[in-house]
């Protein structure tokens, strides 16, 4: 059984664009993206003095999650400086949501670099500095962005607020690019991708929405491809916080890219190939899609959140060919595991379909609220919740709890593994946790 599922898995990664890489675990949710963890043997359970290897502290708010290569652990995070009550009520008055804001005046975004075997804080480097930057929701942060890392070189980009490369060895500073600005109104949430030596990203705002690359080398802009496909006239519903996967689409690598309302595919170039429109108002999405079967599985953000399944395998235009639309995810990103795919809603339900005819085999509480996304191993499924828990299920279509193990403190950042270790960030400490020999 677990030979099986670990050849669908391997099928899954197969059809990720991903070039030679010295990263374990070189961008949010693993290598190319699916929150899928090939090697066996990782602990299932932990708890505070339970399986915990080591503990750091993390300085300032972020939930980034961790990538790692080498014997270092990277993430971001920033510092923050609150603004007066006057200040405060004053940039409110051009708030058109009812949201709760975090209203700053001023943030350090900076990179932190944990050692691999000791849980020392080896480098943290000041990236950017802003005063009264945007405002974020009361529910992100300003280092929301998983950051990437290859080859000695970390990116890290933080929205409209930026974009630096740090060398890894010595936390010497190659570049920053701060030409690109949008109105995000919530904050950052879109994580970069690096491929063909470019690092790409979304820039979707409520003001002007649109896909862009660096060169990875100079922090150079290389293109700005605008959105085009038609949005609602209300610019609360253009902005959107996704983030690509690169993949091979029918013999074509492609940049597969949600955006409100639409999925877009790009070239390397920017050159935009295809589009295909949800069918309902779409937004504010966070979800990465995920890729198997010769489908794309999405969501498509708030209002009225579905699960897309589109068939793309022989196609010219990828088309849908089946819809969820209980209990799908603003937040979390699904997971595609052997036959079957699993998402869990902002609210903490999870929900195992077959990933072929889209038919349901369960939907369970797990018991808080969750943001971060799924991760399989070994045969299981580790879904961290908001609340400092992170609930163990077996793999399949039977719903079969194996633990539950909590820490101290909120999760809003994914999983993270390499060499038999999970690297788990909470709110204020990053937590190796492996089994002692």
């Amino acid at each position: 059984m677990k030979s099986s599922c670990c050849f669908l898995l391997c099928l899954t990664i197969g059809s990720i664009v991903s070039p030679a890489i010295s990263a374990e675990w070189p961008e949010w949710r693993g290598k190319g993206g699916l929150g899928i963890v090939l090697e066996t043997g990782l602990v299932s359970e932990w708890n505070e003095t339970k399986n915990v290897a080591w503990k750091a502290a993390i300085p300032g708010k972020g939930w980034s999650s961790p990538v790692i290569e080498g014997n270092l652990i990277w993430m971001t995070t920033a510092i923050e400086t609150a603004a007066s009550k006057e200040v405060e009520a004053e940039r409110l008055k051009t708030n058109t949501s009812d949201q709760k804001l975090t209203i700053l005046e001023k943030v350090e975004l900076r990179a932190v670099a944990v050692d691999r075997q000791s849980g020392q804080v080896k480098h943290n480097v000041l990236l950017l500095s802003l005063k009264q930057p945007q405002w974020v929701h009361a529910l992100n942060s300003y280092a929301s962005p998983s950051p990437v890392v290859q080859d000695g070189r970390l990116y890290c980009h933080f929205g409209a607020l930026g974009t630096a490369c740090v060398d890894t060895a010595t936390g010497k500073i190659l570049w920053t690019n701060t030409e690109l600005v949008v109105m995000h109104e919530n904050g950052p949430g879109s994580s970069p991708v690096l491929w063909q030596g470019r690092l790409i990203f979304h820039m979707d705002g409520s003001d002007q929405q649109f896909v862009a690359a660096l060169e990875a080398k100079t922090g150079k802009v290389l293109w700005k491809t605008p959105r085009s496909g038609k949005m609602h006239d209300n610019p609360q519903f253009k902005k959107s916080y996704g983030t690509p996967i690169v993949v091979s689409v029918n013999g074509q690598e492609q940049l597969l890219s949600p955006g409100s309302d639409w999925l877009y595919s790009y070239d390397a170039d920017g050159k935009e190939l295809w589009k295909l429109e949800y069918g309902d108002l779409g937004f504010s999405l966070t979800p990465r899609p995920v890729i198997g079967n010769g489908m794309i599985y999405l969501s498509t953000g708030f209002m009225k959140a579905q699960l897309l399944a589109i068939r793309y395998e022989g196609l010219k235009q990828p088309e849908v060919v089946w819809r969820c639309t209980r209990g799908v995810p603003t937040m979390p990103s699904p997971l595609l595991a052997g036959n079957e795919i699993y998402f869990v809603s902002d609210g903490g339900i999870l929900t195992c379909l077959d990933a072929v005819t889209g038919e349901e085999h369960y939907r369970e509480r797990l018991g808080a609220e969750c943001s971060s996304s799924p991760t399989v191993a070994d045969g299981h499924i580790f879904v961290s919740l908001r609340d400092g828990t992170t609930v163990v299920v077996k793999a399949g279509k039977t719903f079969t709890i194996v633990s539950r193990n909590a820490l101290p403190g909120r999760i809003f950042a994914s999983l993270a593994a390499a060499e038999g270790a999970w690297f788990l960030r909470t709110d204020s400490a990053l937590y190796k946790l492996a089994g002692t020999k």
